[in-house]
C-alpha cells in the first residue's frame, strides 16, 4: 500500500516496520490525509504475524505537532456532525495504534503537542531524545485534548492529567520520563542507538507469545478476579502447548539460541 504522508520501511529481515510521518514542513502535523494513512499503515501491519516491533517516527526536527493549523481553520466552518465524525476518525485511529498486535516503540526525535502526544501514549515503548518538548496545548486555543484524554490518562493518570491539560503548559523530556508519558530518555546522538537496543530484545522473543504478553498487558487490569483467572490460565495453557512454547523450552534445555532468533 502507498501512502500520501508516510513511509513504511521494512529492516532486520523483515521482521522491523518503521513507519516515518513525513511533513516536516508543518512538524508532522495532523490532517484527515495524516489520519487515514496511520490507520492504514497500522492495520495492514497487525495481519503480519512475522513482524516483531513497530518503529514510529517523524520526518525532521519534530515527532508531531498535532492537529494542522489549516485543518484547525477548516474545523471551524464544519457543522457540528462533520466535527464529530472528524474526531471519531482520530479517535479510531488512535485505538487502532493502541491495540495493534505488535509492540510499538515511539521513537520521540523531537517536539510533540497536542495529539502528538496521543500517539506517544497509544504505542507500548516510547525513547525520546532528551531535547524533546512536549505540551497539552489543546487549552491555549480553546479547546480541548479531548479525543486522546483517555488513552493519555491511562498512561499519564488524572493527577498529571489535571495539572498538564489545564495549564497546557510545556515541559522537558525528563518530566514526560517522571510521569510515565515516555519512558527512556538519551541524549539526541544516542536516540537510534536507545531504539536498536528495544529493538534487539524484542528480536529475541518469540513473535506469537510478544502478541500475547501484549493482550494481557491492554486487558487484564480491567478484568474482575474471575474473569482474570479463567483468562491467564487458559493463555498459559495454551502457549506451553503451542509451537513456540515447545521450541522455546527446548532451546533453553539445549542451551541453544531458538528458532525465532536470527
Amino acid at each position: 500500500m502507498t501512502y500520501t504522508h508516510l513511509t513504511v520501511e521494512r529492516s532486520h529481515q523483515d521482521k522491523v516496520a518503521t513507519i516515518t510521518l513525513r511533513r516536516p514542513e508543518v512538524h508532522n502535523a495532523f490532517n484527515a490525509q495524516v489520519v487515514e494513512d496511520l490507520a492504514n499503515a497500522f492495520t495492514e501491519l497487525s495481519g503480519d504475524t512475522e513482524l516483531h516491533a513497530i518503529i514510529l517516527t517523524g520526518e525532521g526536527a519534530s515527532f508531531s505537532a498535532g492537529a494542522d493549523i489549516n485543518q484547525m481553520k477548516a474545523a471551524a466552518t464544519l457543522t457540528a456532525e462533520e466535527n464529530l465524525n472528524d474526531a471519531l476518525r482520530l479517535s479510531d485511529m488512535l485505538y487502532t495504534v493502541n491495540t495493534c498486535p505488535i509492540p510499538v516503540i515511539a521513537r520521540v526525535n523531537g517536539t510533540a503537542m497536542g495529539g502528538g502526544l496521543g500517539l506517544i501514549a497509544v504505542c507500548d515503548l516510547a525513547i525520546a531524545a532528551e531535547h524533546a518538548r512536549f505540551a497539552f496545548s489543546e487549552v491555549k486555543l480553546g479547546i480541548a485534548p479531548a479525543v486522546i484524554s483517555p488513552f493519555v490518562v491511562r498512561k499519564i493518570g488524572e493527577n498529571n492529567a489535571r495539572v498538564l491539560f489545564t495549564t497546557g503548559e510545556r515541559f522537558n523530556a525528563a518530566r514526560a520520563l517522571s510521569i510515565g508519558l515516555v519512558h527512556i530518555v538519551v541524549p539526541s546522538e544516542e536516540l537510534d542507538d536507545a531504539v536498536q537496543k528495544a529493538v534487539a530484545e524484542l528480536l529475541t522473543s518469540a513473535p506469537q507469545a510478544l502478541r500475547e504478553c501484549k493482550k494481557l498487558a491492554l486487558t487484564v487490569g480491567a478484568m474482575n478476579y474471575q474473569d482474570a483467572r479463567l483468562y491467564t490460565a487458559r493463555t498459559i495453557s495454551r502457549l506451553r502447548i503451542s509451537e513456540e512454547g515447545q521450541e522455546g523450552l527446548r532451546a533453553f534445555l539445549d542451551k541453544r539460541k531458538a528458532n525465532w532468533i536470527a
